[in-house]
């Protein structure tokens, strides 16, 4: 009875650190989607978005934002919890800037109902990636080889400019990023029952702004997926 009554303690324990965790990745998941969102509707407001897209900027900013992406998972070990809190903020204010082209193609109230498709999908998925029982790795390990497959068929349909590639690229994105919601939450979940709680607060914010990271690229891109099929063009 003791041996059990340790058990469930420590399972109590490891739940409830998860939950934290949990928490501490969406607030900084809608923060940046937040920040993002404010920066993309003021840049197009103000005109700056037809500058950019029509000047070297763009593509500037869009390697920025890569560069962003590839220091912060290569580094979040060595760099301190406030470098990796303001490179992830910024990261957040360049893809506002550049994502502010969309309102340039698509009508404003196309766009707020893509976003609030892609919020309950996306929703919907996290909460199955919390429930469920079932181990999502292997899934995820088939989701990522499809993301391979997709970035290269975008790249080889620049020169191509196939309209049946493009949809085609975009259904299957919507499955992946759907699918990769469900993993990448059950991820963070599993590593906050792993003990990330006990390494100490600069730990905690890294591995949440990491955690969060990888939500906010799941939304953004199942965002655009579905903004090329519900999004209205503007005449």
């Amino acid at each position: 009875m003791y041996g059990n009554s340790d058990q469930m303690t420590l399972s109590r324990a490891r739940q409830e650190a998860s939950t934290v965790f949990l928490a501490k990745v969406f607030n900084w998941m809608a923060m940046g989607l937040g920040i993002t969102g404010i920066v993309a509707y003021l840049t197009a407001e103000s005109g700056l978005a037809m500058s950019i897209v029509a000047s070297p900027l763009f593509l500037i900013l869009v390697l920025a934002e890569l560069g962003m992406v590839f220091f912060l998972s290569a580094r979040i070990d060595k760099i301190q919890a406030g470098t990796a809190s303001g490179l992830f903020i910024g990261y957040s204010i360049l893809n506002g800037i550049t994502l502010s082209v969309i309102f340039l193609a698509y009508t404003r109230s196309s766009i707020a109902a893509t976003f609030f498709i892609t919020a309950g999908m996306f929703g919907a998925m996290a909460v199955y990636g919390l429930v469920t029982k079932r181990d999502l790795s292997g899934f995820g390990s088939f989701l990522f080889m499809g993301l391979i497959g997709i970035l290269i068929a975008s790249v080889v349909n620049i020169f191509l400019h196939s309209s049946s590639l493009y949809w085609a690229i975009t259904y299957i994105g919507v499955f992946i990023f759907t699918g990769l919601a469900a993993y990448d939450v059950q991820k963070i979940k599993n590593i906050g029952e792993q003990g990330i709680m006990a390494e100490g607060e600069a730990s905690i914010r890294k591995g949440s702004i990491m955690g969060a990271l990888t939500l906010y690229l799941d939304f953004i891109n199942l965002f655009l997926m579905l903004l090329r099929i519900f999004g209205g063009r503007r005449d």
